[in-house]
């Protein structure tokens, strides 16, 4: 509730300096990859995100170059206003159900040199357990992440964003580990045309957080812009694309060809009249 009046305050106080112009389109969607960007929707805008990514390319032949196997979400997100969205998930990795809120606390304007969006989120695990008489309480099954999305449009040409990441895990896997785990994302667009441009994605996983076998997640794709749709191919060491999956669970080696083909799709919706 601070976030959403905070988030509020803010744009009052822009909004009544009507003389300076604003930058948009610092990412062509509301994801640059995995992880979120700093854009939103609109006010009354509903957008339907599919999601997917196939299994890893060192499969072989046998797998298919990893199209026999397939992880994927589906989403819905909402633009309460034009800076504040809110979202839920369906994802099949791990059975998750996630929801997130997403205030855009500053835009980028003269004097203003960066956009500085809020994410908080949650998802929760629905997996059944192995054991039948050793239950996973419903409160161990929720993770958090909060992330501060920090952009920066260099022109219509390149883009660049900063995401200092907080994970908080109700249930690790032994009592050594903290519950708590930091992450730090960087991302980018680079425009090409008017409809193409590529993005770049990584997160540098913290030391003394994240259990060993965890990798650092990295992605690569290209972005197409159509009417309504915004089309995203690319290649990524993740398999999951909620917060808790990409950033703390990936194990994934791009240098021994753990690499997965994926996209995403969106589609947006205009159920409110915009000024």
């Amino acid at each position: 509730m601070t976030i959403i009046l905070f988030a509020v305050s803010i744009y009052t106080l822009q909004a009544q300096d009507g003389t300076k112009e604003y930058v948009t389109h610092t990412f062509d969607g509301t994801r640059i990859i995995n992880g979120h960007s700093v854009e939103t929707l609109g006010a009354g805008d509903l957008e339907f995100l599919i999601s997917h990514r196939f299994g890893r390319l060192n499969g072989g032949l046998y797998e298919f170059l990893g199209l026999d196997h397939a992880s994927i979400r589906f989403g819905f997100e909402y633009g309460i206003t034009d800076r504040l969205n809110v979202g839920v998930g369906r994802s099949s990795y791990g059975k998750h159900f996630d929801a997130f809120a997403k205030a855009k606390l500053l835009q980028q304007r003269d004097g203003m040199p960066v956009t500085v969006t809020f994410l908080t989120s949650a998802a929760v695990n629905t997996l059944k357990t192995s054991a039948a008489d050793l239950p996973l309480p419903l409160q161990s099954r929720f993770t958090y992440a909060n992330q501060l999305l920090i952009a920066r449009k260099f022109g219509e040409g390149f883009s660049l964003q900063l995401s200092p990441t907080h994970l908080h895990y109700n249930l690790v896997d032994n009592r050594d580990q903290p519950n708590d785990w930091f992450a730090v994302g960087a991302g980018a667009r680079i425009q090409l045309t008017r409809m193409l441009g590529i993005s770049l994605e990584y997160y540098y996983l913290l030391p003394g957080y994240f259990p060993a076998d965890r990798k650092s997640p990295l992605g690569i794709g290209f972005d197409i812009r159509t009417a309504g749709h915004v089309f995203q191919l690319h290649f990524t060491n993740a398999a999951a694309m909620i917060e808790k999956g990409f950033i703390g669970e990936t194990t994934g080696d791009w240098l021994k060809g753990d690499i997965q083909f994926g996209f995403n799709i969106s589609r947006v919706f205009r159920l409110g009249n915009r000024r």
